[in-house]
């Protein structure tokens, strides 16, 4: 249980903070004004402080400078209402946590003590904070890099700024992007998603910026691109490093002007789009390559978010099983096991290639597949093999009767898995399996594989 104490001249926002606080279970304290606070705070001890700036008496600003004073290791979080660029400045400057802006948003604030108890050490009441804020989020997880994503969204969510997801296939840069657009200012309005390395190049520029009627043969009709569609929206261009460089012009000058021409079209439309990118490449050495747009890296990552593999966060591995175990059932009709020890320690063993994406497929395999009511050492190392990709073999394919039926099976759990890792992107899983395109379409189409 932490110590907070809260001092504001606005009894109902004081008391509505008091009620979330204490329903969290933490000893709440209130205090009216500046120097009511300044008595208060020696003989509460908290621990953490959220400070009013626009008070009588004394102002919020003053008020930090003397408990800061009294105790250089205070964690006083400032909240304004008339909040300014300067006055948050001035406010770090004088040694402020945080700075939040009414009127104030739950998980926001939640977010903000939980950072604050870790600073204090209070990791008994992070535990509790943690489950609320991550199912907010979407995002689970505790590490470091996981809690530096969740400080990264809830600062640059709130802004227009552009922002560069990187990471590799599966570790949830898409989940990194709705999360950033749920906090933003644009969260009613569209989230709007495009592949880039799913489209052919020919088609990319018709998908962004839409054509009219006659300007290619199969435009039968006028057709909005997706950023008409994301119109005071967010844009998610998923895999960017894949788009072509005509269109990676065409971008750039929709970013720079705010204007977008459809294909075959003469009058230049105009957009109010928030930018959100993802790759998985080094966008740097694409640029080398002579593949990317320097001047256009520069528009997308104002703000860099790295989203870590899971070989990175391995500590987060357990929490992810139990997160992805409860999911199952309803998902796919079959009774919750619990995940023994041993199971889980194998489980975090692992490097997953795959990343979250095949931690969550493998789990939902051990729980389908395990005889017993719980999950065992013993099943994930006949079930998943760590260290293994996501397309091994499952055990029971040992008792199909004949070769022929093996190596079917073998091949369609082969070519899904890579399709899964570069997430249905036909070219990429062709060319890292070193086969015509043409050929991998028609096996798809011979075992029957659909994206899930």
């Amino acid at each position: 249980m932490a110590r907070i104490l809260i001092i504001d001249d606005e009894e109902s926002v004081g008391v509505a903070l008091k009620q979330l606080f204490e329903y969290e279970g933490h000893r709440v304290h209130l205090s009216p004004n500046g120097p009511s606070g300044l008595i208060d705070y020696p003989d509460f001890r908290p621990d953490v402080v959220f400070l009013d700036v626009k008070m009588p008496k004394m102002d919020g600003l003053e008020v930090l400078e003397r408990i800061r004073e009294a105790d250089s290791a205070a964690v006083v979080v400032m909240v304004s209402g008339h909040g300014t660029i300067g006055t948050a400045v001035e406010a770090t400057r004088k040694g402020a946590f945080d700075f939040l802006e009414k009127p104030l948003d739950t998980n926001r604030l939640l977010v903000t003590l939980r950072n604050a108890l870790m600073v204090r050490g209070l990791s008994d009441s992070v535990e509790r904070l943690t489950s609320e804020i991550e199912i907010h989020h979407g995002i689970v997880g505790a590490s470091p890099a996981i809690r530096q994503i969740l400080r990264d969204i809830e600062k640059v969510g709130a802004t227009d700024a552009p922002v560069l997801i990187t990471g590799e296939n599966g570790t949830g840069k898409e989940l990194t992007a709705k999360a950033l657009h749920r906090r933003s200012a644009r969260a009613e309005q569209r989230f709007v998603e495009v592949n880039c390395a799913a489209i052919p190049s020919e088609l990319i520029e018709s998908e962004l910026f839409g054509h009219v009627k006659g300007s290619f043969t199969g435009a039968v009709a006028d057709r909005e691109g997706k950023f008409e569609q994301a119109h005071r929206g967010t844009l998610f261009l998923d895999e960017v490093g894949d788009m072509s460089l005509a269109a990676q012009a065409k971008v750039l000058r929709a970013l720079q002007g705010g204007d977008i021409t459809p294909v075959g079209g003469a009058r230049p439309a105009s957009v109010d789009v928030r930018v959100i990118a993802a790759t998985n490449k080094d966008l740097y050495d694409q640029i080398e390559k002579g593949d990317f747009r320097e001047d256009l890296l520069h528009r997308l990552n104002m703000v860099t978010i790295r989203v870590p593999p899971l070989r990175e966060r391995r500590e987060d591995i357990p929490m992810l099983v139990a997160h992805f175990a409860d999911l199952v059932p309803g998902s796919y009709g079959v009774t919750y096991k619990r995940f023994t020890e041993g199971a889980l320690g194998a489980l975090a063993d692992s490097d997953w290639p795959g990343n979250v994406r095949q931690l969550k497929n493998a789990v939902a395999r051990l729980m389908i597949l395990s005889g017993g009511d719980s999950v065992e050492r013993g099943d994930v190392d006949t079930l998943v093999r760590p260290g293994d990709s996501d397309t091994g073999v499952p055990g029971d394919m040992m008792a199909l009767e004949t070769l022929s039926e093996f190596k079917d099976a073998a091949e369609k759990a082969f070519i899904a898995g890579k399709l899964r890792d570069h997430d249905w992107n036909v070219s990429e899983a062709a060319r890292r399996m070193g086969m015509p395109r043409s050929n991998l379409y028609k096996k798809i189409e011979r075992h029957g594989l659909q994206r899930g």
